[in-house]
């Protein structure tokens, strides 16, 4: 178990606070990551007021960021310690109907299907006062460790910059798939 500091929003409308925070160690199929660089979204103030669906709180926001693997649970296979990696809020498993289809980009596995305020076995990794800690979209990027499904973790180039390369987890690819599909810049 590792302790790190998180923000934590222990009820919708209620401001951020920091706390220490228990990170458990991955499971298997799982990736525990030192998160380096977030960003923070509009979908981020949409939890924090209370109008993300199916929510729960209390949960550590943040779905866009980059870091380091610190560990990885039986079976992870695609990275190891010390691999640069962005967390993914739309995870790809490579296996369903969906991610094998070159015109979609939801793998059944996301939060459109399955929720993810808790991790695929139905539990979380995170506690803060004995307390236990949701995660967000499997994400949770306001946190100094979080911890991944395997599909939802995409490796990167060594020397990609972390600070830089964190938008690509949402901002980005969002702000780039508007203006080239609705806005036709």
């Amino acid at each position: 178990v590792i302790k790190c500091r998180a923000a934590v929003d222990w009820a919708p409308g209620k401001p951020l606070s920091v706390e220490e925070v228990e990170v458990a160690p991955p499971k298997a199929g799982e990736v525990r990551i030192k998160l380096v660089a977030a960003g923070i979204c509009c979908t981020d103030e949409h939890l924090l007021q209370g109008c993300f669906p199916k929510a729960e709180f209390p949960v550590i926001p943040g779905h866009e960021g980059a870091g380091i693997v610190e560990s990885v649970g039986e079976g992870v296979t695609s990275m190891k310690p010390g691999d640069k990696v962005i967390p993914l809020c739309h995870p790809q498993c490579g296996e369903c109907s969906f991610c094998r289809n070159p015109e979609s980009n939801y793998c059944q596995k996301s939060h459109f299907s399955e929720l993810q305020n808790l991790l695929p076995d139905k539990t979380s990794r995170f506690s803060c006062k004995g307390k236990q800690i949701h995660h967000f979209l499997w994400v949770s990027t306001f946190a100094e460790y979080t911890v991944v499904p395997e599909y939802a973790v995409a490796k990167i180039d060594a020397a990609a910059p972390l600070d830089k390369v964190c938008l690509f987890g949402c901002g980005f690819s969002t702000g780039y798939g508007a203006a080239i599909n609705t806005a036709k810049v």
